[in-house]
């Protein structure tokens, strides 16, 4: 879906304007192979921009990543270490792990941590045919555990089919969310987020990035 993108623009923006960012993630599978955190850090040029808390090689929903490794996951440690990085920083950008129903531990899913930590959230998607039932239920089920969803991003938009194009308007009108397009971005360069992301999504979906153009030189 592109969320490790806009979290790493969003992390980068906050910090390139002096604010102590990091970007957390609970829980990551697929690893080493995948990094969302180091992704983070690397498009910021600062270990310090981002967390991980667990990592799992698995490319499996952490609970079941968990299982197949033979580890175990502690909801309630997860949740307590997610509050403790959000709050060493000022401000704790926290990247989801999958979709909102994955499961995460103890029976527990991604939504519950959400829920738990008062977390708001930007809903990342693809822009695309299929996109409109995943994002409005998406939006829907944050909404039924009192989780403020700031806008939606629809990630690597190109614009060139009808869907894509009629995509926004129609996700807009289904959910009341703003809703944004995000191109395709060369991410060749790992400061390609931090440059390029903040340029399009406007503060009504990222009310924070606000701050970071207030405070920025």
């Amino acid at each position: 879906m592109g969320k490790t993108v806009v979290t790493a623009g969003l992390v980068g923006a906050l910090r390139e304007a002096a604010v102590d960012a990091c970007g957390v993630k609970p829980a990551q599978t697929g690893y080493p192979a995948d990094d969302d955190a180091g992704f983070v850090a690397d498009a910021c040029g600062s270990e310090a921009a981002a967390t991980c808390l667990r990592r799992l090689e698995p490319a499996l929903a952490p609970a079941v990543a968990a299982e197949q490794a033979g580890e175990t996951l502690d909801y309630d440690a997860i949740r307590d270490d997610c509050a403790r990085a959000i709050h060493a920083a000022t401000v704790g950008v926290v990247e989801g792990i999958g979709g909102l129903c994955v499961p995460l531990a103890d029976g527990h899913e991604v939504i519950d941590l959400v829920a738990d930590l008062n977390l708001s959230a930007v809903v990342v998607a693809r822009p695309g045919l299929g996109t409109l039932n995943h994002t409005a239920l998406t939006v829907e089920a944050l909404r039924r555990r009192d989780i403020e969803v700031t806008g939606v991003v629809l990630n690597d938009y190109t614009g060139e089919t009808l869907a894509e194009r009629t995509n926004p308007g129609t996700i807009a009108e289904m959910t009341g969310c703003p809703v944004e397009t995000l191109p395709t971005l060369d991410i060749d360069s790992p400061a390609t987020p931090v440059e390029e992301v903040p340029d399009h999504l406007s503060t009504a979906v990222l009310p924070i990035a606000e701050h970071a153009r207030e405070e920025a030189p």
